[in-house]
């Protein structure tokens, strides 16, 4: 079976990310795509290349200066940290994973209900104790054949109860009803466990750098 194309999988992952945050179409570049988010807090803007070279890297970094602008780069954080000066800060690592979809009827838990609905492209997923306190939560943005699950959240109390597990499944069978057949995320160290256990693959690390106002590098 033919290893999918990494710029490809990035763009399908840009894509429905794009929808689910609600942020501005990306804009193509010669080295990727350019993304405006516009969150008052934590990220104005973010620069994606599939294939990162220290060229267009360091072309980028020196030419930004608007704080909480970010740069995602599908490479090993060790291989891109010394492109860029002491005010790019390193976050930890994304993975680049992605799963066929397929409709799915996972168990509720006795004591929890679950509720899916759909407003803009967004699925959303919620799950809720009997006396309706939040328990967990999960979104995905639909693009075309695409489903990109985002902010996959369990309440530290009800963690390690298969709640996630559970939120995911929920989300890829509402994302193939919808007519997604591919599920593409970037999952944190912590959730790669989860989506591989779930039969996610993993295509590719993900450097993630954000630029610190003026003053903060030490």
């Amino acid at each position: 079976m033919r290893e999918p194309d990494i710029r490809e999988l990035v763009r399908s992952w840009i894509s429905g990310w794009a929808v689910s945050r609600g942020s501005a179409e990306p804009v193509d570049r010669p080295w990727g795509w350019t993304i405006d988010v516009g969150a008052p807090v934590g990220e104005v803007a973010r620069h994606v290349l599939p294939e990162p070279t220290e060229a267009a890297v360091r072309t980028i970094a020196e030419a930004t200066t608007a704080p909480t602008t970010w740069l995602k780069l599908f490479a090993e954080d060790a291989t891109v940290r010394p492109w860029v000066g002491p005010r790019w800060r390193l976050d930890p690592p994304g993975f680049l994973m992605s799963t066929p979809l397929a409709p799915e009827h996972p168990a509720v838990p006795t004591g929890h209900t679950v509720t899916v609905w759909e407003r803009g492209g967004v699925l959303r997923v919620l799950v809720r104790t009997g006396a309706g306190h939040f328990a967990a939560r999960g979104q995905a943005g639909l693009a075309g054949p695409v489903a990109v699950p985002d902010q996959i959240t369990t309440a530290p109390e009800f963690r390690r109860r298969g709640l996630g597990a559970l939120v995911m499944r929920t989300l890829q069978s509402a994302a193939y009803e919808a007519g997604a057949r591919t599920g593409v995320l970037v999952g944190t160290r912590e959730g790669r466990a989860l989506y591989t256990a779930l039969g996610w693959t993993t295509h590719a690390p993900m450097a993630s750098l954000v630029l610190e106002p003026a003053g903060s590098e030490g």
